[in-house]
C-alpha cells in the first residue's frame, strides 16, 4: 500500500487542526433525562418520543443521556436543584443545567419546550 505523501499528510493535519479549532470555544449540549423504572410517564416517552429523537434536529444540538433519577449523579454535572419528578429532562451545557422540562406533557409540548430551551441556550 502506497503512503500519502507529506503534502497529503500535512493538509489533513491542517484540514483537522482547522476543524478542531472551529469547534474550540463551542459549548457542549446535552439533554439528561433522569428516569426510574416503572414510571408510566418514561415509558410513554421512550415509545413516543426516544426512537426519533437522536435524528431531529434536536437530538443533533443536545445528544440524549438517560440517568436513573436515584443514582448520584456523574462528575462534573451540576444541577440548579435535585430531581424530583420522572420524567424530567435537563439541558446541560458544559455539564451546568441551563433548562430543565419536568414531567412528560406529551409530543407536542415536548418538542415546543424542548426547541426553546436550546434555542435558548444557542443565544447565550
Amino acid at each position: 500500500m502506497k503512503r500519502p505523501s507529506i503534502h497529503c499528510r500535512a493538509a489533513a493535519l491542517a484540514l483537522a487542526v482547522l476543524s478542531f479549532l472551529a469547534g474550540a470555544g463551542r459549548a457542549e449540549l446535552r439533554l439528561a433525562v433522569l428516569l426510574q423504572p416503572g414510571c408510566a410517564y418514561c415509558l410513554q416517552w421512550e415509545r413516543e418520543i426516544a426512537p426519533a429523537y437522536p435524528h431531529t434536529p434536536e437530538g443533533q444540538a443536545a445528544p440524549l443521556w438517560r440517568l436513573d433519577i436515584r443514582d448520584p449523579l456523574p462528575g462534573g454535572v451540576s444541577l440548579a436543584r435535585p430531581g424530583a419528578l420522572t420524567p424530567s429532562f435537563v439541558l446541560l451545557e458544559d455539564g451546568v443545567e441551563t433548562g430543565r422540562i419536568e414531567g412528560y406533557p406529551g409530543a407536542e409540548f415536548f418538542w415546543g419546550l424542548l426547541g426553546r430551551l436550546i434555542a435558548e441556550a444557542d443565544d447565550v
